[in-house]
């Protein structure tokens, strides 16, 4: 992670509140930069400092924004093929106010102003600061292309100051959303698809799951993001859970190269002795087996490991959420409820075969194995059954490559990492 002093400017025409494509994903982009450490800017025409990530600083210049008349103006009689008289004052302008703002940033990230004719006096003050070098490292983050738009390609011509809307420069780092939208832009610009990195928009797993702070805090610590498959066990920790064949089941998996993990969410009963000596019988059995990363017991997934930890229904719900599968081996239940709770939540059931819930209400639905089944056996089953599960597999690959965390780990820090060179 770099100091707090590398200084990172996100531009565009707006910014949230602004509601559009664009502005989300600056606004993603933000909270990542600042989450790892980074002084993050955004500059736009038009925006509110409280739409944006706490942390945030917010340079305004009206200028910027497409809807400003002046602009609004310019671009109608451009699209028209006309170049018109205020242009190269409005561009001045832009420019001294830009350069104030972008001389002490260590990288520069550019939506859309470079590849779209909403503001050409904008593109073109840019490219005057680019020849200055007045931009220690500019990255043109493209989502939309004008010139290869049919709906947009008739509002440009040929000319300054169109002409910049498909000029590529090699000081630059060019990022486009697709593979489709490099290829547009490779071809725009004549240039080698090496020369365009493709970095996929994200989603936030946080929102779209509900996380609340407590529980996206827990689910980092159970390295639940970047597994290759969520087994979810969610009962207190007693001999009737059969936990042993969960363990060796766990290690048949890890045996066969898969990055699982078990999450069991209830804990030990403190008063009972038993349960007690049971559950250290199972940590040395996990300790045995090397799967200590990949068996894990909320109780000890606290902030302090050696402090009991007990949660709520409402952060099992959400375990529930990032989970792949349910995984229950009990000997005996009295019914089973977490049997109903994956069906609503929509995910694979693997469970005894003594379970009444899963006998009575998923005999179809679920895949039963009976409680003394090898761990072998029932890890080829898991396997089986999630190997033919599409929507498994499109979530394992959003959630381990396609979330903004993710994305921001495998992709956006290299870009840093250039322009600190």
């Amino acid at each position: 992670m770099k100091e707090k002093s590398y200084k990172i400017g996100i531009l565009h025409y707006s910014a949230p509140p602004v509601i559009g494509g664009v502005e989300s994903v600056i606004h993603a982009h933000a909270n990542l930069f600042l989450e790892a450490g980074y002084s993050t800017t955004v500059i736009a025409g038009r925006g509110d400092k409280n739409s944006l990530p706490h942390g945030t600083e917010l340079i305004l210049i009206p200028e910027m924004d497409t809807k400003h008349p002046q602009i609004l103006e310019m671009s109608s009689e451009l699209e028209q093929g006309v170049f018109p008289k205020n242009f190269d004052a409005m561009t001045d302008s832009l420019t001294k106010s830009l350069t104030a703002h972008l001389s002490n940033m260590d990288m520069v990230i550019v939506h859309n102003v470079f590849t779209k004719h909403f503001n050409l006096p904008l593109t073109a003050a840019l490219f005057r600061l680019l020849d200055r070098h007045a931009i220690r490292h500019c990255v043109a983050w493209c989502h939309d292309i004008t010139w290869t738009s049919p709906h947009s390609r008739p509002k440009v011509h040929d000319g300054f100051p169109w002409d910049l809307l498909r000029t590529f420069r090699t000081e630059m780092t060019y990022v486009t959303i697709s593979h489709d939208r490099q290829q547009d832009l490779t071809g725009l610009f004549g240039c080698p698809p090496e020369t365009i990195r493709v970095i996929y928009n994200g989603v936030d797993q946080n929102d779209l799951l509900a996380l609340s702070d407590f529980g996206r805090t827990l689910i980092d610590r159970l390295g639940l993001w970047d597994s290759d498959l969520n087994l979810l066990l969610p009962v207190r920790v007693t001999q009737a859970k059969n936990m042993e064949l969960a363990l060796k089941v766990v290690a048949a998996l890890k045996k066969r190269k898969i990055n699982v993990r078990l999450i069991v969410t209830g804990p030990p009963d403190p008063h009972d002795q038993k349960d007690i000596e049971y559950f250290q019988e199972l940590l040395d059995l996990r300790k045995r087996l090397g799967v200590e990363e990949e068996m894990r017991f909320v109780y000890q997934s606290g902030e302090d490991p050696s402090q009991p930890l007990i949660v709520e229904m409402s952060v099992v719900s959400e375990l529930f959420r990032v989970s792949d599968a349910l995984f229950m081996p009990s000997h005996r239940e009295g019914f089973g409820m977490p049997i109903l709770e994956a069906g609503l939540v929509g995910i694979p059931i693997f469970c005894a075969d003594t379970i009444p819930s899963a006998k009575e209400i998923a005999a179809q639905d679920a895949v039963m194995f009976p409680p003394d089944a090898g761990p072998e056996i029932v890890a080829d089953m898991i396997l089986d059954k999630m190997k033919d599960n599409p929507v498994y597999h499109f979530r394992q690959k959003v959630r381990k490559n396609l979330s903004w965390h993710g994305i921001f780990q495998h992709d956006m820090l290299s870009l840093i990492e250039k322009g600190s060179k």
